[in-house]
């Protein structure tokens, strides 16, 4: 068997490289700078130099694969979240369908089906639209907040004993590991049991608001570490300070606004469970970045 993965230098795809590498199978990576790929693992992959909105590069890659593992790279100078998550789906599709790829595992977002303007989550609603338009059979890994995103974080904890998002810290937050992610995408990528095209919502076992979320982290930190709600328009702000540009703004505080609102909550009731919950993500990822700093 042989499968392509996208992304295989970043935090979920390197880690389903790993899996698929753990599993004895055939792995093809899409990358645009091969020096980046750990020498261990470019040892053992076939390795496609290039961008997967490359329609040649894509070809190159897709050649006699059996499956391929799908996701979008930061766009930050796209004109657009849409323009970005859209560009690369329809050079994915058009290649699937040209190379007769059997099987797709696409990173997404949970919530599809919500009503409103959700910025980067509906433009990942619009890529799995794209990617179904390949024929393929497809399972869009639709995810919840990702504890990762609180790695960002790690310094700002150690020097003030705070974490902030701009969600009530009252509110129940479904979050995901992303070792939990590349994990369900491995499986799903080696089994050539199943067929059709489906959301497939993938959660962490527990749902926590954000003020339980700091009582955990101060516990297996052993400090006291207190939650602070940001209010969008400072979020905003922040962002502008930073060079974003308004429509990246606009995208981000749509997305983060959605997940404020509820977009998760009716994927919550169907999920299936991740094994990682937010304590032992704590103990065995958060902590340790917090004392190597």
């Amino acid at each position: 068997m042989m499968i392509v993965v996208t992304t295989p230098t970043g935090q979920i795809g390197s880690q389903v490289v790993q899996e698929l590498l753990e599993r004895g199978e055939g792995v093809r990576v899409i990358v645009r700078d091969p020096a980046r790929l750990a020498s261990e693992v470019r040892s053992r992959v076939e390795v496609v130099e290039g961008s997967h909105d490359d329609p040649a590069v894509l070809d190159t890659a897709l050649g006699g694969a059996d499956a391929l593992f799908w996701l979008i790279p930061p766009g930050s100078t796209a004109p657009s979240a849409e323009a970005h998550y859209l560009g690369f789906a329809r050079a994915g599709a058009a290649a699937v369908a040209r190379n007769g790829v059997t099987r797709v595992v696409g990173v997404t977002s949970a919530g599809h089906g919500w009503p409103h303007p959700a910025g980067v989550l509906s433009a990942a609603f619009a890529m799995d639209e794209v990617l179904r338009s390949s024929g393929a059979d497809y399972r869009a890994l639709s995810l919840p907040f990702y504890m990762e995103n609180l790695l960002g974080q790690v310094s700002v904890i150690k020097d003030q004993g705070v974490f902030a998002m701009t969600c009530a810290g009252d509110r129940l937050l479904a979050s995901i590991a992303t070792r939990d992610i590349a994990s369900a995408a491995a499986e799903l990528l080696t089994d050539p049991s199943w067929s059709g095209q489906e959301d497939l919502p993938l959660f962490g076992p527990d749902r926590l608001t954000p003020d339980q979320m700091a009582a955990i982290i101060g516990e297996e930190l052993g400090r006291p570490v207190a939650y602070q709600r940001m209010p969008m328009d400072d979020f905003a702000a922040m962002l502008r300070s930073r060079g974003a540009s308004e429509q990246a703004i606009t995208d981000t505080t749509q997305m983060f606004a959605a997940q404020d609102g509820g977009i998760y909550e009716e994927d919550w009731k169907t999920a299936r469970l991740a094994r990682t919950d937010f304590r032992t993500w704590c103990r065995e990822v958060l902590a340790p970045a917090y004392r190597a700093l």
